[in-house]
């Protein structure tokens, strides 16, 4: 699966009814998401709050104990992230009342799951356009955008090479990326006989992200294939 540090977010869903709120988080899980918590009301979803942070809510119109423009109204006042609301009304009002409130999304049921999914993939993309992604590893974190590594309080630099070698490691997360597409992400079309200048490079990069780097769990290799780049929440 290709790293997106958009769906790294942690997101809320709020349904009264638990056989569709279980079918959301599945479906999630199946595109990447991973951080995910649910909630059947909104007296549950005030509390799920408390300790989990969202950064993109899902909300039913109708709930138990109060309406889903009730609690996006609470939602709003602790923190400002996308709302998309899920509701069995087509009505124009409805989708007017929301959308005026602040919500930037409507979907009605019943929905294909791709459908949803892709409406959640565009709000992130809109709502955090401007940030910049944090690769998090076991025993560090990757700044792209400040090519530099920060473990243990102290922050290394990357080299042109390296950060090449990582962007590509990043983008197949979980995923083996083999010694000839390394190669040819870092040194062009002709990437033949650089094999020992790309274990060198990874020796480095294990240097800089890995506590112990004779004994990698960030940076794998797979013997006779390339290597694999597990970030945090990912296991072999």
């Amino acid at each position: 699966m290709e790293f997106d540090f958009l769906k790294q977010k942690r997101i809320l869903l709020v349904d009264d009814e638990q056989e569709l709120l279980d079918m959301l988080v599945s479906i999630l899980k199946e595109e990447g998401y991973q951080s995910i918590r649910t909630a059947v009301s909104i007296h549950n979803a005030l509390h799920v709050i408390s300790d989990f942070r969202p950064e993109l809510a899902v909300l039913d119109v109708m709930l138990p104990d109060g309406s889903g423009f009730d609690l996006m109204k609470q939602l709003k006042q602790n923190a400002d992230y996308p709302i998309l609301f899920l509701t069995a009304c087509g009505e124009s009002e409805d989708r007017c009342l929301g959308l005026g409130l602040g919500a930037d999304d409507y979907i009605v049921k019943p929905f294909l799951p791709k459908e949803l999914t892709l409406r959640i993939s565009a709000i992130l993309r809109r709502s955090y356009k401007n940030e910049t992604p944090l690769i998090k590893l076991h025993d560090s974190v990757v700044d792209f955008s400040r090519a530099e590594v920060v473990k243990d309080g102290n922050h290394f630099s990357l080299t042109a090479k390296e950060f090449e070698l990582l962007s590509v490691l990043a983008r197949n997360a979980g995923r083996i990326v083999t010694i000839d597409a390394l190669c040819e992400a870092a040194w062009g079309e002709n990437p033949f006989g650089y094999e020992n200048s790309l274990m060198a490079h990874i020796r480095r990069i294990r240097e800089k992200i890995e506590k112990n780097p004779s004994k990698p769990v960030s940076l794998i290799t797979i013997k006779g294939l390339g290597y694999k780049l597990l970030v945090e929440g990912q296991s072999l």
